[in-house]
């Protein structure tokens, strides 16, 4: 019992001090933050994080900035920027895209919501009107750019960071639209061919699309300032040496910006780009991330130590293998290896039969769904031909229902405690648990049946089929999460030695579903751990897997696009 309250008081601790960590710093130099909303086209409420350096007052207004994240994330991946603008005295409002995060809407309508946050940042008292920047990330680049096109005098300059002008979502650009244009794409791109055109990023500088944009007949210099800042002309290119998402984490990427919107608009401090703290709120969301794993381990441990759910507590008393022999080594290869080999055909097939609906309303959610039930049913087919391991059902399923819920509450609570006091998140980088809104609380409960299928299937597959006798825990532990993520995370690998040695990824034509592919990895490792910490204490892979269904769901629907509006 000691064991256990000790589990889960170390999971709420590393949350809280985490989540304090990320705090101050982000609230550094007297920044205030606020969770804002307002009315966007077409009656649409639209979320915001409003970060408000100290000082701002309608007496004496500061400058602001419009920062927006890329496709499929929120506003919280843009918080490296928001901290460091505000901490240079800049008003930002860092934008949900319509579509994403708590913003009503389809994804990719109204802008993407760009032109209404314009208008929303300009009204408030506290801004100064004349000195407002654009910053968007890929997709939140044709957000700003959307708000530059609709409003083209409300706004001094723009910092496009991974994105570009012209086809397919945005205006082409010239010498003279949009105004004084900071273009920070980086030397590993992963959508280099989407934004410039060009098949390696670190070619982007021969781009025809970009030359016409910085008015040049020659491939465009790094670092030359093109045009005039006056005259609302000018032209920068940073190319940092960093992939597409890396944007987000690179120390680089975000001093330039900063550095840029120092050069166009006026009343930001003089704090050099070079100094930036926003790092140490990683960190700290980090923390909170591993201390979230750690609450639901602790609070599964604890429920099953009540009298309630006595029942389910069992020792595992039979195992699939004596040792690990060349039968046991098949079993782990093929079930590591052929989620990998059909994950982009599985997308491309999810993406022609289940477009965005009223049932199944976000695309990649259901891209990564089909490739969930078709996986599981693979690998629990395979238990079958190739083993004869002895899993039992569940015998007592209700229990397990209840001990899942009461988990996933728990862990839903501390969420919320987070982000209502703190302002922040369990994360790192764009991996990170957010509060559903009401739409996607029910959005959630349709994602849930193909999810809670792949972690009955799998879980059985993985409990029932690479159990060893005798085995240590830590080599339980490790080999789960090895079989469930490991074929990822050796592709991964590859993939990006390929991209940093010759410029373009293993499979060019997949930028998107391979920067997605980047979330199976701490996924599935959390799922492993979930899962043999419940199956250890219950020897049933019932509780673990409904645990992790919900888990799942919650994760992918709060954070993912939804293309089809109510």
């Amino acid at each position: 019992m000691k064991t256990r309250w000790g589990l889960f008081g170390l999971g709420w601790a590393l949350l809280l001090v985490g989540a304090l960590i990320a705090h101050l710093v982000q609230t550094t130099g007297g920044t205030e933050i606020k969770d804002v909303r307002f009315m966007g086209a077409d009656g649409n409420l639209q979320s915001g994080l409003l970060y408000i350096p100290e000082g701002a007052s309608a007496e004496e207004p500061a400058p602001g900035i419009l920062a927006v994240h890329g496709y499929i994330n929120s506003r919280e991946v843009q918080s490296g920027f928001a901290i460091e603008y505000a901490r240079r005295g800049y008003v930002v409002l860092s934008l949900d895209q319509t579509g994403h995060g708590a913003s009503e809407g389809p994804a990719f309508s109204a802008g993407f919501g760009g032109p209404a946050a314009l208008q929303y940042l300009r009204s408030l008292e506290i801004v100064d009107t004349d000195n407002i920047g654009l910053e968007g990330h890929s997709m939140g680049g044709w957000t700003v750019l959307a708000a530059a096109k609709a409003y083209p005098d409300d706004y001094r300059s723009i910092v496009l960071e991974g994105s570009s002008t012209g086809a397919p979502f945005a205006a082409d650009g010239d010498t003279s639209w949009p105004r004084n244009v900071s273009v920070v794409f980086s030397a590993y791109d992963e959508f280099s061919q989407l934004m410039w055109g060009v098949a390696r990023a670190d070619d982007a500088e021969q781009s025809p699309k970009l030359q016409a944009l910085f008015g040049a007949e020659e491939p465009v210099e790094e670092g030359r300032i093109y045009g005039d800042i006056d005259s609302g002309t000018a032209r920068v290119l940073w190319q940092p040496p960093v992939t597409h998402p890396g944007d987000h984490i690179s120390h680089a990427a975000i001093g330039h910006s900063i550095d840029w919107f120092a050069q166009t608009i006026e009343g930001g401090t003089d704090l050099p780009a070079d100094d930036q703290v926003w790092f140490t709120k990683e960190i700290g969301t980090l923390v909170s991330l591993v201390g979230w794993v750690v609450l639901v381990l602790g609070t599964i441990g604890l429920l099953l130590s009540l009298p309630f759910f006595t029942p389910l507590r069992a020792p595992v008393v039979d195992a699939a293998h004596e040792r690990r022999d060349g039968k046991w080594w098949l079993v782990f290869a093929l079930g590591a290896v052929i989620p990998v080999l059909d994950y982009y055909p599985i997308f491309t097939l999810a993406e022609m039969i289940l477009p965005a609906s009223w049932l199944f309303p976000q695309t990649i959610t259901s891209q990564v769904a089909l490739w969930a039930v078709i996986n599981g049913v693979i690998i629990w087919s395979l238990g079958f031909v190739i083993r004869g391991a002895k899993v039992e059902f569940e015998h007592d399923t209700p229990r397990s229902v209840i001990l899942a819920l009461a988990t996933i509450f728990v862990a839903y609570v501390a969420v919320l405690i987070l982000d209502f006091f703190f302002k922040t998140d369990p994360r790192f980088w764009f991996v990170g648990l957010r509060p559903l809104t009401a739409e996607r609380f029910g959005i959630a409960l349709v994602y849930l049946v193909p999810f809670g299928l792949y972690f009955l299937l799998a879980m059985r597959a993985l409990h029932g089929g690479l159990s060893v006798a005798g085995q240590s825990a830590a080599a339980e532990y490790v080999l789960n999460a090895l079989a469930l993520m490991g074929g990822f995370l050796v592709f991964l690998a590859l993939q990006y030695a390929v991209l940093f040695s010759t410029g373009q990824l293993l499979t060019p034509s997949e930028p998107l579903n391979t920067i997605v592919m980047f979330q199976f990895v701490p996924l599935l490792l959390i799922a492993a751990l979930i899962s043999t910490y419940s199956y250890r204490r219950t020897a049933s892979y019932v509780p673990g897997a409904l645990v992790n269904a919900l888990f799942v769901s919650w994760y992918v629907v709060a954070g993912q696009a939804t293309q089809f509006a109510y």
